[in-house]
């Protein structure tokens, strides 16, 4: 009995065990994408001068010809590599994440979730700011210890295999990873897919989650919510500002029907595994007004996010196989994308523009009823830490200056 009891207890710690990691590709797999994207089939032209019928000819043309020419896949590696990563099993699946702790010693411990088509990449450019306030201009007192894990399927963390891994159960996992690491108390932020297990997490209240921010708030009241998706008038009672949030919300439903398949025909995307160019148009296809900023950027019109922000990202889930795997997400999701999910715990919300909505203060008051914060932002959309990680930062540097 003594040496099965010592065997649990080596296997136990085998299973929670922290394991470092660090990117390595091979030369063939490097190779490979070299001559994939060398030997693309292009479309025909669109036959409207817009972005009616998605990504132009002109935009994945000079996608294409950037990531052939001008590229640095070489360097891809040690970008990747440029912050200290870790591995651990959290029930039974394998979750990588990125972890940099501050210099500083009241640093507050964060854990920030990315979307799709995201990955920890997302996020790299507010790790410094985050955790080192002091060089980029701001107080020692604004410090973070940073953890961003890939979600399952994503990146480097592992595929599941079985059903079941939705934004509950990664919310539950992220609570798990943070006191596998020892924080008895943290703060919780993401956008996108991050939002949602945001939420999440605020609704599980895990012992020591101290508050929570979003920049993509789960906040439209479910009635307004259903009558957007059915493409129903705007109510006449709305204020401007909230018959604004309508019409982007509205819009969206009409726009994201990439949505709509991966929630149900998500393994039918084999063309995401087969064809890097096809891969990067499917990603960068993601909401009318990325894809805008997306496309100007490869034209030379450079703000916010860069041909190689992009292709960094994409690279990452060619190199990774997760066209696919990261897919299921959509068919795994049961809950609304945009409607309260029931949140008591402290909540800050960072209201962009450009972001699918812009979230009214008085729905993010009725949304989450502990709201500590609430600001619109001048500038930067979606993929807010990506296109504008300074605002992003102050954002959550003034917001959580109350929880400190």
């Amino acid at each position: 009995m003594k040496t099965m009891k010592s065997t649990e207890n080596t296997m136990t710690m085998e299973a929670t065990e922290i394991r470092p990691f660090r990117a390595s590709f091979s030369k063939s797999e490097l190779d490979d994408l070299r001559r994939r994207i060398a030997a693309t089939k292009f479309p025909e032209k669109e036959t409207v001068n817009d972005f009616s019928q998605g990504v132009p000819l002109k935009t994945i043309k000079q996608l294409t010809e950037y990531w052939a020419n001008d590229y640095d896949l070489d360097g891809f590696e040690d970008r990747v590599n440029a912050y200290p990563q870790f591995i651990t099993t959290i029930d039974g699946l394998d979750i990588h994440f990125v972890h940099v702790k501050s210099k500083e010693a009241n640093a507050l411990p964060i854990i920030i979730t990315h979307g799709w088509p995201g990955s920890v990449i997302e996020q790299m450019k507010i790790i410094g700011p985050l955790t080192d306030p002091v060089k980029y201009g701001g107080k020692a007192e604004d410090a973070f210890d940073v953890v961003i894990p890939s979600m399952p399927g994503y990146g480097f963390s592992g595929k599941p295999t079985n059903t079941g891994w939705g934004p509950d159960h990664i919310a539950s996992a992220w609570s798990e990873l943070m006191q596998r690491l020892g924080y008895n108390k943290f703060l919780a932020q993401g956008g996108d897919w991050g939002a949602l297990v945001t939420d999440q997490i605020g609704v599980l209240a895990p012992p020591g989650l101290m508050g929570i921010h979003t920049n993509m708030p789960g906040a439209v009241p479910a009635a307004l919510d259903k009558a957007a998706f059915s493409s129903e008038p705007a109510p006449a009672n709305l204020s401007a500002e909230e018959r604004y949030a309508y019409d982007q919300l509205e819009f969206v439903y009409r726009h994201v029907f990439y949505a709509f398949y991966m929630a149900s025909r998500p393994q039918t995307l084999v063309g995401l595994t087969d064809s890097p160019v096809g891969l990067a148009t499917f990603l960068i296809d993601h909401d009318a007004r990325s894809l805008e900023l997306i496309a100007r950027s490869f034209a030379g019109q450079q703000e916010g996010l860069t041909p190689d922000d992009v292709l960094d990202n994409v690279t990452l889930f060619w190199l990774t196989n997760t066209g696919v795997s990261a897919s299921r997400l959509y068919w795994e999701n049961k809950f609304a994308y945009f409607s309260p999910k029931g949140v008591k715990v402290p909540v800050a919300v960072s209201a962009f523009p450009d972001e699918l909505y812009q979230c009214p203060r008085n729905w993010a008051e009725e949304a989450y009823p502990n709201l500590i914060h609430y600001n619109k932002v001048a500038k930067g959309g979606h993929f807010a830490a990506w296109e504008q990680p300074a605002i992003l930062v102050n954002e959550l540097r003034t917001a959580f200056r109350q929880l400190r």
